[in-house]
């Protein structure tokens, strides 16, 4: 069958479905299960709509349950076997974690992701707050916000193909197609660079990648909050004799920290999540390894599942208790 002719059918199935299941649904509930009619028909239309929330987020709560409760008691079960030659898995308790916590490269990829949780947050929110700032200021900001933001439409690895091509090096007596090379070679430099082999450098040549993505995510987020300040807060300031500087860090910034936070935690979730990167630019080379590209080896290369899902544990405990900070800030804030 053809792509496009099957996506077609997909996307009409799945709709019937969805509008077949909840016109059903609220039929069984009002005509079959609680009827509003007869001595009771006040009380059934109470107990029916009581129950009609739960309807609709009963496919939502399936979905999760299969595609996320279950895959995190499956790799916590995973983490505490290990496969057997014939088949099948026996039991090994915590020594995968054992093993996984003596290897150089687990603490290799730890070191790295808590670089990046320090640099790639704060500088993404840095240049996103400082670019919604300027570019409200600006004729022509919306043409740059849509520049910086394009970014996002671009996937991890083709970002990553792009900067690779940036980080390129041939030899000096060749036309460079590496951008940070040419220019290098331009000013003056005998020799280029394999930017990517540099050992601690390299992580940072990475996080520019990440960033360059980030920023637009950030500013978008962050333009939204600072055109909800009250302009009457800027005015009395501007009255009071504050200069631009301190209308923005003393003004516009302590009214806007929630969402400065929230940006912030978002990031730093996709920072320890962080693999496409990694995996199409260097492969876990020259001591860029990252948790999310040790796990990924230990499973499909060195299929060892045992320590590819512990490792997969210690990630979604790195995650967990940023998410529920984020849900509990979500949650003051609709209150």
């Amino acid at each position: 069958m053809n792509p496009a002719i099957q996506g077609l059918l997909t996307i009409v199935i799945g709709v019937s479905g969805c509008v077949g299941y909840f016109y059903l649904s609220n039929q069984f509930l009002d005509k079959v299960l609680f009827p509003a009619r007869g001595p009771n028909a006040g009380r059934n239309i109470n107990r029916a709509n009581m129950i009609r929330p739960w309807l609709f987020l009963l496919p939502a709560i399936l979905a999760l349950g299969v595609y996320l409760a279950y895959p995190v008691f499956e790799t916590l079960r995973l983490s505490l076997t290990d496969r057997v030659a014939g088949g099948g898995y026996e039991w090994a308790g915590f020594d995968n974690y054992s093993q996984m916590l003596a290897e150089p490269k687990f603490w290799e990829a730890m070191r790295n992701n808590m670089l990046w949780l320090i640099v790639v947050p704060a500088m993404s929110t840095a240049f996103g707050l400082l670019v919604a700032q300027l570019t409200d200021r600006i004729r022509w900001g919306n043409v740059a916000k849509s520049l910086i933001f394009m970014p996002m439409a671009i996937s991890f690895v083709g970002a990553s193909v792009i900067w690779k091509l940036v980080y390129d090096a041939r030899p000096p007596d060749q036309d460079q197609i590496g951008v940070l090379n040419a220019i290098y070679i331009f000013f003056g430099g005998t020799e280029t660079h394999t930017w990517l082999t540099l050992p601690f450098w390299n992580n940072f040549f990475l996080m520019i990648v990440l960033v360059w993505i980030q920023t637009g995510f950030a500013m978008v987020i962050l333009s939204a909050a600072l055109r909800g300040i009250p302009e009457e807060t800027i005015e009395a300031a501007i009255l009071d004799g504050a200069n631009p500087f301190q209308i923005f860090f003393k003004i516009k910034v302590p009214q806007i920290k929630t969402t400065i936070m929230v940006v912030w935690t978002t990031i730093t979730i996709v920072v320890l999540k962080v693999f496409d990167i990694v995996f199409a630019m260097t492969n876990g080379q020259w001591e860029t390894q990252v948790l999310a590209n040790y796990m990924y080896d230990k499973m499909f290369r060195a299929n060892d599942w045992g320590v590819g899902s512990a490792s997969a544990m210690v990630i979604m405990l790195l995650v967990t208790p940023i998410l529920i900070w984020n849900v509990r800030n979500a949650r003051k804030e609709m209150q």
